[in-house]
């Protein structure tokens, strides 16, 4: 296993990591990590399937910008994660994030939330001190 692309294993059932830190606690291992709910799965797994791309991955990760100085970013990711990326798999749904992001995100729960006004991904962050209004971008 190559320190720049890691995989990181879960149980046959395919939903949860082998060992997760509860939603919102920080992490006690010093690798960086993050985590995906089972609710989450099945929607990355939806998406990709109605994508037709069921062999591509989720990519997570930030960017400089919005009100609180971070974005979110969530996307598509075709072919091999790249050499300086995290992949963590559950089951057949693979996350990527790349390692500068990961230093933001370590610790983060990557959750689906689906309630009568909306629906969609939602970064639970342990490092998150503030965030916007309207959630998408925050400050460390």
């Amino acid at each position: 296993m190559s320190m720049s692309t890691e995989r990181t294993s879960t149980p046959e059932n395919g939903l949860a990591p082998a060992v997760a830190p509860a939603a919102g606690a920080a992490p006690t291992s010093k690798v960086p990590s993050i985590t995906v709910s089972p609710k989450a799965v099945d929607a990355i797994r939806r998406q990709l399937a109605k994508r037709g791309t069921p062999e591509a991955s989720l990519r997570l990760g930030i960017r400089g910008g919005g009100c609180s100085g971070f974005n979110y970013v969530i996307e598509f990711h075709d072919g091999p994660p790249h050499s300086r990326d995290r992949e963590f798999v559950y089951g057949d749904v693979r996350v990527v994030v790349d390692t500068k992001s990961l230093v933001y995100l370590n610790g983060t729960e990557l959750e689906w939330e689906q309630t009568l006004m909306k629906q969609g991904f939602k970064f639970v962050n342990p490092q998150e001190k503030t965030s916007c209004g309207c959630g998408h971008s925050f400050t460390v």
